[in-house]
């Protein structure tokens, strides 16, 4: 079965506008399969590729299904990093914008207080890192009373990761009526077990028209001495002249040694790597979504699910030691049915290695003699005139789902006795203004902040300025962004 409409689903209006407004045009092979599955609450472990649209497939239904008025989260996603729960939160709050779904991500290296708070407060989807998330159920400060939807994301990752067990104890705490669905690019014989202590008559997809042996990305091998990498690194990006490039390293010092060495040629360049601060890390990504600058030199950290449009060149200046590696790394660049180019560097010790991702990906690598340095000048002035300029930002996806929106604050929350149906119930019979004018509500102790949407913020800012809410007259103003 394959869809070309979203509408083909029979989804909500809310959820089929936001889609529109996000460029979603029609399902994806993997969204095509999966949402129907899910629209039903049958369980199903997904085979696919990163890149696939894999987010989406779980996201669309899960917020078509959720019940807005239900305080308590209804869906609880793990993830393996910190970078892939926030950008499933975002994802998933653009999608459910016109539901006024509210999703909270949480994670390690974040005060644990600010999470709990967070929590407090009215949240459908929770999407978080396997420690963190086990250790709010522990101390009790994440109900999981009502949770319908359980999905456990980046599965392989989980288990590199030594997650399994935590996996494991959270999913004895949830409740046995429930969704569940698993989502890996490969499904070794550990996810199997847990699949079948866990899921009920779970629904294999599999989506293997989208695997690493396509012609959407073209793989190139250079066989180098370790001395001579950073030389061959500076020539490939002579030669490719890429817009848009990821370099992987095995380790932190590595980043740092190819990033200054990148620094010192004047390149447009950022390092990420598990050293860095969370907000530095958050930092470095969001620049890179928009093109703030060309090359990022990283760890596998920014290999699994970072969502970046149009990177044409992926380099595995260092080999990765584990042959799945290589699939998520390269998984970076070919993506939404563009072509990419994979090249990776390989000294004599790296030979085992190479058998094993050749074995695991099903071809060899194409051998490539080293540039000529009569290649490289060619190439030169090209080259200059792109590092020269002034990169084009990117859009933000969620930029024209955003624009006719306006944050409002009101100094008053839970201390005041408000709740969200407060603020709809009064907002909702302002003249020229209805329900589906109010987006997402956030209610604090002493604050309570509201989206409208549909360009209605300054009406509403306005007659919110002689308007009581629930007998309380409260001050407002635009949120600062």
């Amino acid at each position: 079965m394959y869809t070309s409409s979203f509408k083909e689903f029979s989804l909500s209006q809310e959820i089929l506008q936001a889609l529109s407004r996000l460029n979603y045009r029609q399902p994806t092979l993997v969204q095509a399969k999966v949402i129907p599955h899910i629209l039903k609450s049958e369980d199903i472990i997904v085979k696919s590729q990163t890149g696939s649209g894999k987010t989406a497939a779980f996201g669309i239904p899960i917020c078509e299904l959720v019940d807005w008025e239900e305080n308590k989260p209804q869906a609880l996603i793990l993830t393996p990093t910190r970078e892939l729960a926030t950008q499933i939160k975002d994802d998933l709050t653009n999608i459910g914008r016109f539901k006024r779904i509210k999703a909270t991500a949480i994670y390690g290296k974040q005060p644990f207080e600010k999470q709990k708070n967070e929590l407090k407060q009215k949240s459908h989807i929770v999407v978080g890192t396997p420690g963190r998330v086990f250790d709010h159920i522990k101390k009790g400060t994440l109900n999981l009373e009502r949770i319908n939807f359980f999905v456990i994301d980046e599965a392989d990752e989980m288990l590199n990761k030594g997650f399994l067990d935590q996996v494991e104890a959270i999913i004895e705490s949830l409740p046995k009526d429930r969704v569940t669905l698993l989502f890996s690019a490969t499904v070794p014989e550990s996810i199997k077990q847990l699949c079948h202590r866990y899921m009920n008559h779970p629904i294999d997809i599999g989506i293997e028209q989208e695997s690493v042996t396509t012609d959407k990305i073209e793989h190139k091998l250079y066989k180098v001495k370790g001395e001579e990498k950073f030389r061959l690194l500076k020539n490939s990006l002579i030669i490719e002249n890429p817009n848009s490039c990821m370099i992987f390293c095995r380790t932190q010092e590595n980043v740092n040694t190819v990033y200054q060495g990148l620094k010192r040629l004047n390149y447009p360049c950022q390092k990420i790597h598990g050293g860095l601060t969370q907000e530095e890390r958050f930092r470095v990504m969001k620049e890179f979504k928009l093109g703030k600058f060309r090359y990022l030199v990283a760890t596998d950290i920014a290999a699994r699910g970072i969502d970046v449009d149009d990177i044409s060149l992926v380099i595995n200046y260092d080999i990765p030691l584990e042959k799945e590696s290589y699939v998520h790394r390269i998984g970076r660049t070919g993506r939404a049915g563009k072509k990419g180019l994979a090249i990776t560097f390989m000294t004599s010790r790296d030979e085992p290695i190479l058998e094993e991702i050749q074995d695991y990906i099903g071809f060899k690598l194409k051998k490539e003699t080293l540039p000529t340095r009569q290649n490289v000048l060619k190439h030169q002035a090209s080259f200059q005139k792109t590092i020269s300029e002034t990169p084009k930002l990117k859009r933000d996806k969620s930029e024209s789902l955003n624009k006719d929106i306006m944050k409002l604050y009101f100094n008053g929350g839970k201390k005041k006795k408000l709740r969200a149906v407060d603020f709809v119930g009064t907002i909702a019979k302002l003249e020229g203004v209805t329900a589906d004018d109010i987006g997402i509500i956030t209610i604090q102790d002493t604050a309570t902040y509201v989206d409208i949407l549909n360009g209605k913020g300054p009406i509403v800012l306005n007659a919110m300025k002689e308007t009581k809410v629930k007998g309380k007259q409260l001050k407002v103003y635009e949120a600062r962004k």
